[in-house]
């Protein structure tokens, strides 16, 4: 088996069977193909089939010398599912990272906003200017349904459901979930569709995307990112924020009031409760409190 028919058939698995998007295939597969460029540089005529444990040890030592050990572990772990996959398919017996573990490495958080600097940032925005009215409502829907910046930028006016009180959000793999939003959110986004969405020339192709740009078209997610960067530029916020700031603020504000870690995991769409965790950074006292309040050996 070739190099390049293994990483097509995987891509193949991981558009199929996994569901996952175009942009998380490309980072998946750039993991396999430094692989291939190493194996090409050093003249190793290996095939993914005979590559042993020491050869995929030495590239990863090779290339460990230009990374992050974080970098470190993402190209670990891509090479780890490639090859889960060549055993799961019976091509391989065994994987050849198996024993190979990922280095260690801190829990990175992003920054979270207080409650007075979202205020801060939104208050920042020109409302004189038709642009202004999109931008706060984009920023009150980021903050209020902790939406990824993809999914902000996907979403359709077909997807709002504000008489029952949700939107329906499409994420990672095309999967939807349903998000509650409020009706103080839904009031911005309504009077950015009734006074300035309305009056422009829209795109056939945009005709259903919520947010657009001056020329009717959708915006994409650097827009954002830039939009988000003046702004805190102009509110004096020095942190280093994206607009995933948003969506992580969301959660922790969540979790600070109560919220229930299952709950949040839902509205984020995460698969996994653990993911979920590692965004919402939990407080010792916050922890103390929880089980004072609910273990039944609490007393």
């Amino acid at each position: 088996m070739k190099w390049k028919n293994a990483l097509k058939d995987y891509c193949d698995y991981l558009r199929i069977e996994r569901g996952l998007s175009d942009n998380s295939i490309s980072n998946y597969s750039l993991d396999v193909l430094k692989l291939i460029g190493w194996l090409e540089e050093h003249q190793i005529s290996e095939t993914p089939l005979t590559i042993t444990t020491e050869i995929t040890q030495q590239f990863i030592y090779d290339v460990a010398k230009k990374m992050s050990p974080r970098s470190q572990g993402r190209i670990i772990s891509g090479l780890r599912g490639f090859f889960n996959y060549l055993v799961f398919e019976e091509y391989r017996k065994t994987n050849p990272l198996e024993l190979i573990e990922s280095p260690k490495m801190g829990r990175k958080l992003p920054d979270t906003l207080a409650l007075e600097e979202i205020d801060s940032l939104i208050g920042a925005i020109d409302l004189s200017s038709p642009q202004g009215e999109r931008n706060r409502a984009m920023l009150e829907t980021l903050y209020a349904c902790g939406l990824r910046v993809s999914e902000l930028t996907n979403l359709k006016i077909s997807d709002l459901f504000f008489d029952e009180g949700f939107i329906k959000v499409t994420g990672k793999g095309d999967k939807q979930r349903f998000v509650p939003i409020s009706d103080y959110t839904i009031k911005y986004i309504n009077i950015y569709r009734k006074e300035v969405r309305v009056h422009q020339k829209i795109k056939a192709e945009a005709n259903d995307t919520l947010f657009l740009n001056r020329r009717g078209n959708g915006l994409t997610r650097a827009m954002i990112f830039t939009i988000i960067k003046q702004l805190a530029e102009l509110a004096g916020i020095r942190k280093t924020i994206s607009p995933h700031t948003f969506r992580h603020s969301f959660a922790t504000h969540l979790l600070e009031n109560g919220a229930d870690l299952r709950a949040i995991q839902q509205m984020l769409g995460h698969e996994s409760i653990t993911t979920t965790e590692i965004y919402t950074h939990m407080e010792t006292s916050f922890l103390a409190e929880t089980i004072n309040k609910f273990h039944p050996r609490r007393d």
